[in-house]
């Protein structure tokens, strides 16, 4: 970021601070940093990318957004899960796009986030497409019934992951399990908006206790090892890395952009109807998609995630009904100093396993959810045959494809691509094709504003 930005986010805290009070202003933004952070980290504990690294993209990629959009819109930006998808369909070792070629995972996230730095261009491709022609052409092509199953797809193919992880201990996982509903379910206020981090605090509670009582996982190792804590040091640089580029990397990882890029304009949407701003205009869907794309190229190019908003900072804008974005620029500053202390990161990768696994139920669950909600709120009519056509063709195609067997190579100019990895591609490519020469299409871009008006 130039020095301007960096002083126009400085500004726009020391304002903060005297319209909210120092102490005030402080505690709402840890509130934001304590929604974000089991979510974002997770991220990293599952794909094997860096957590300080992951903090520090998100932190940073967060204040460029902010540069970006003017300050204006009350958006975190954290680590996306409809990219992980992307990440394990590259680095599995059984059969990820390197699987058989002995390159090392280090090598292989390298390729990942070349991948997730090239879809970040997306988003400015996009941004540009509404510039000239408006949101409302741009979005009768990518209406609920393409985006909502794309998101369902995306939250099924993570699910054998959540499986995989709780088998190391199913003990944790259950009570880790059980912590995030209970919170979800019955929780109040700030309970109920972070689940995902109670449910990692307490299960790691649960793992503390079984530790200190000498107990271990079925297959005999410790619960907890704190040897990399005791060797850490306390400030110190992150690991990052430059990404490296791969056509057939880029292909897969490219259509996850259109899951975030639907979640960005929602939550564009629903933060103007709950603040009364319409950011749709002002500072308008352009600048902050830009701005989202920008963060996730940052974050591609020093070994980060792919970002998006993040809807957990959006629930606490409701709940808290401050939505100055200067506080959510002070959360970012936060994730960027805790993204250069060694000590943390070790302490964070001491969470087990099988915690991440029990977390992760509930959490791919409601990535599908969230396609279901699409679809619904947007009052999608399955029975509509054209619509039902596009979802059984997106979902089919997406899953059905990741188990092709033999596999079929794909010739893309001078490379061949496994049929396999391509699924999610060519289910978003067919969605949108089909949605673009089926009858009936009866879909139409509205803000809140222009819904409650037709309502009227």
């Amino acid at each position: 970021m130039s020095s301007s930005n960096h002083n126009t986010a400085d500004g726009a805290i020391r304002d903060s601070f005297k319209q909210l009070g120092t102490t005030k202003t402080l505690l709402l933004g840890l509130q934001h940093m304590f929604a974000m952070f089991g979510a974002t980290i997770l991220v990293p504990l599952i794909s094997g990318l860096s957590v300080q690294v992951t903090l520090i993209g998100v932190g940073v990629g967060t204040l460029i957004f902010h540069a970006m959009s003017k300050a204006r819109v009350p958006v975190f930006l954290g680590s996306s899960f409809a990219f992980l998808a992307g990440v394990q369909l590259i680095t599995n070792p059984d059969n990820g796009v390197f699987a058989g070629t002995g390159m090392s995972q280090a090598e292989k996230l390298s390729y990942a986030t070349g991948g997730i730095l090239v879809a970040g261009f997306i988003y400015f491709a996009l941004a540009l497409l509404i510039h000239f022609v408006g949101v409302k052409k741009v979005m009768r092509y990518m209406p609920p019934v393409v985006t909502g199953p794309i998101v369902i797809l995306i939250g099924v193919m993570l699910a054998p992951f959540a499986i995989s992880q709780s088998s190391s201990n199913l003990g944790l996982a259950i009570i880790s399990l059980v912590i995030v509903i209970v919170a979800a379910v019955w929780g109040k206020g700030m309970v109920k908006v972070v689940p995902l981090v109670l449910g990692m605090f307490g299960g790691y509670l649960f793992a503390f206790l079984f530790h200190s009582m000498g107990m271990t996982n079925p297959n005999g190792s410790a619960i907890l090892n704190f040897a990399q804590v005791a060797e850490a040091n306390i400030v110190g640089l992150p690991p990052f890395f430059m990404p490296q580029f791969n056509l057939v990397v880029i292909l897969v990882m490219a259509p996850f952009a259109l899951a975030t890029i639907a979640e960005h304009i929602a939550d564009m949407v629903i933060l103007s109807n709950v603040t009364g701003n319409d950011y749709i205009n002002e500072p308008g869907l352009t600048r902050t998609l830009i701005g989202d794309g920008l963060a996730t190229c940052f974050s591609g190019l020093i070994g980060g995630p792919a970002q998006t908003t993040y809807s957990e900072n959006v629930g606490v804008v409701v709940l808290t009904k401050i939505y100055d974005a200067k506080v959510v620029i002070l959360a970012a500053v936060y994730a960027t100093i805790l993204g250069f202390l060694p000590i943390f990161a070790q302490i964070v990768y001491t969470i087990p396993t099988a915690i991440v696994g029990g977390v992760s139920f509930v959490l791919y669950g409601m990535i599908a959810a969230v396609g279901m909600r699409t679809l619904v709120e947007n009052r999608v009519d399955i029975g509509l045959t054209r619509n039902l056509m596009i979802i059984s063709v997106i979902v089919v195609t997406g899953l059905g494809l990741r188990f092709v067997s033999p596999d079929v190579l794909v010739d893309v100019g001078a490379v061949s691509i496994p049929l396999s990895r391509l699924g999610v591609a060519i289910a978003a490519l067919l969605g949108i094709f089909l949605n673009a020469i089926l009858p009936g299409a009866d879909y139409e871009f509205l803000t809140e504003a222009e819904k409650k008006a037709a309502q009227q």
